[in-house]
């Protein structure tokens, strides 16, 4: 009997196997859908339709580099054992070094060739469910390169070589002294690391999150019963100082306390010997934002 796409199609919905396994499943069945169902459970590759409903909030953030561009991925797993699998380790670099290539597409992520192997970064992380048995996601990425300067990138809690909880990659432009631009950029990451700041300036801040706090101010500041003027600019000092907790140049930097991030980019221009000018970050933090129930969180 001729297997087809689309029998290979449905029966991967079916079962959530590769594609390679559902092809071979059919052929060793010759062509019953509900016979290679039970094939594929027998081999222990439909494990992965069944596992899709749990909650994967553990796992590993994932970074590749060089000196001129940077990737994250986050691969979640439901726990923490599983993130400590060697199995899962490779996989999750392997998927950090597809991310240089998909310059933070995650649908050109899922569907990009894992590296050494045949399948896709998808039908690779389906693979790894049926095998270790834990639901598995790629939940997304991110990108940056730059064409003068540098790419600076750190990892937070590493478990191995470019793998843990907090992943960061900052690019700053730059035609100075490229090992300065290397060791001030780590720096920096290693900043956004620790303070999480939401934007790199003021400007860049998003406006929503600036009006929800301004309202929140003008109602605290409306309880102390000063006249309309006072309170003007009570909500103007006070959002001075929010600026200073959630916008990067604004930040008290861990370095040196006594400085922000903005006067220690100024006095890293002096060492580069020309400006240097951050264009962009991002920071992962395993498991930030994902829904947890309470008997799963517990």
């Amino acid at each position: 009997m001729t297997i087809t796409a689309t029998m290979v199609k449905d029966l991967r919905e079916k079962t959530g196997a590769g594609m390679m396994d559902c092809k071979a499943a059919l052929a060793e069945t010759s062509g019953d859908m509900e016979a290679a169902v039970d094939w594929l459970r027998a081999k222990g590759l439909a494990k992965a339709a069944k596992k899709a409903g749990r909650v994967a909030a553990e796992g590993l953030i994932g970074l590749a580099a060089d000196a001129k561009q940077a990737a994250l991925v986050e691969v979640n797993s439901e726990t923490d054992f599983v993130a400590r699998n060697e199995a899962f380790q490779k996989m999750a670099k392997g998927i950090a070094e597809a991310a240089l290539g998909a310059k933070g597409d995650l649908d050109k992520l899922a569907a990009a060739k894992f590296p050494g192997g045949k399948q896709s970064v998808a039908d690779t992380i389906k693979e790894a469910i049926g095998t270790i048995g834990e639901n598995m996601t790629l939940r997304r990425t991110a990108y940056l390169a730059v064409k003068n300067g540098a790419v600076a990138s750190y990892i937070h809690n590493q478990m191995a070589p470019g793998l843990g909880k907090i992943g960061v990659i900052v690019a700053l432009e730059s035609t100075g002294d490229a090992e300065t631009l290397k060791s001030f950029g780590r720096q920096v990451a290693m900043h956004i690391a620790a303070a999480n700041p939401q934007a790199i300036d003021v400007e860049s801040l998003d406006k929503t999150l600036v009006d929800r706090e301004r309202a929140v101010l003008i109602e605290q500041a409306k309880e102390s019963g000063k006249p309309a003027n006072v309170i003007e600019k009570m909500v103007e000092g006070r959002l001075r100082k929010f600026y200073e907790e959630v916008v990067l140049l604004a930040q008290s930097f861990v370095h040196d306390p006594d400085t922000t991030v903005a006067k220690a980019v100024a006095a890293a221009e002096k060492g580069a010997g020309a400006p240097i000018k951050i264009t962009g970050f991002h920071r992962f933090a395993l498991g930030e934002g994902i829904d947890r129930s309470s008997e799963e969180a517990a």
